[in-house]
């Protein structure tokens, strides 16, 4: 049978697997691995926690209120906290800059980039934390049929909606991380 190696070699080649396999698994500890949202010790909080904790500000606009929707879910599927420990504010700018022109100076494709500035603030004492940049760009053809251009511009937006989201809630997080590593000893 496939499994079965008469002259021992398998079970050598098994052996030399599992010792690599576990030396796999402790190299990250030895190197400071440590997961993001695990907090350093148990009197102190994890990032998902502070995530939960921080709440989102209205952002301007219809595409500002798509973002503040996509972040709030992220960061505490509940809902806004009651008493926020951080407020995190938006500004957001959408540019469209068209590609591809031809020689009738038509363009055929398009670039969709949101831009979000965000600062974090303490809830208490309203002071700035920390700021931040994030930029998302997603492409879009331009199309004969204005209502097809529509709905591939509306798909381009919720992605860069989707990407802008998920790294500002990255960058919280690995935030949030730093701060509780750095206030442990």
């Amino acid at each position: 049978m496939w499994w079965s190696d008469p002259g021992g070699q398998g079970g050598r080649r098994r052996l030399a697997r599992g010792l690599l396999a576990a030396a796999l698994l402790v190299v990250p500890g030895a190197c400071g691995f440590r997961p993001l949202h695990l907090p350093p010790d148990p009197e102190s909080k994890a990032a998902g926690d502070l995530l939960a904790g921080t709440q989102v500000r209205p952002i301007e606009g219809r595409v500002g209120q798509q973002l503040h929707n996509l972040l709030r879910d992220r960061l505490n599927p509940e809902g806004q906290p009651v008493r926020p420990i951080y407020l995190l504010e938006i500004e957001l700018t959408k540019t469209i800059r068209e590609q591809a022109i031809q020689t009738d100076e038509t363009a055929t494709r398009a670039n969709l980039i949101l831009q979000a500035k965000y600062r974090v603030r303490d809830a208490a004492n309203r002071s700035v934390l920390f700021r931040g940049d994030a930029i998302s760009v997603s492409s879009y053809n331009i199309l004969i049929n204005l209502y097809a251009t529509r709905v591939a511009e509306d798909g381009a937006l919720r992605r860069s909606l989707r990407d802008l989201a998920d790294s500002i809630r990255l960058r919280l997080s690995a935030h949030f991380a730093g701060l509780q590593s750095a206030s442990t000893p």
